[in-house]
């Protein structure tokens, strides 16, 4: 089973992701968003395999933390799928992301990024 760190703000949608994906088979874990350093240590802790990061958190930006993650040898190879209710794949993808959807999105097509996006990733490690 694939571990998942969602990294959302809004703690409805931490519930509708967190019972989606569970349902899914994936192990899902949702630390609390107080700033970056926390998230950063909760990686660290969790290792997750993935990453579903939202641009814009209340404690700043997504980027910031993806950038952070790439700088971390233990956990710079997490895949990492960021999303967004604006387009911004290619900001994304030039921080470090693996793969980016926009909101908002279909249950399916949250589930097959997830896929795609985390066997590309496989690929390349």
């Amino acid at each position: 089973m694939l571990k998942i760190m969602v990294i959302e703000d809004d703690p409805d949608m931490v519930s509708l992701l967190t019972t989606l994906l569970n349902l899914e088979g994936f192990v899902v874990k949702s630390p609390p968003n107080h700033n970056i350093e926390e998230l950063m240590h909760a990686i660290l802790e969790e290792k997750p395999e993935i990453a579903l990061v939202d641009v814009n958190l209340n404690l700043g930006s997504g980027l910031d933390l993806v950038r952070a993650i790439r700088q971390q040898p233990e956990i710079k190879n997490i895949c990492v799928l960021m999303s967004s209710g604006y387009n911004l794949k290619r900001e994304c993808t030039q921080a470090g992301a693996n793969g980016f959807i926009m909101k908002p999105y279909m249950p399916d097509e949250l589930i097959k990024q997830i896929h795609q996006t985390y066997q590309q990733q496989e690929n390349i490690v």
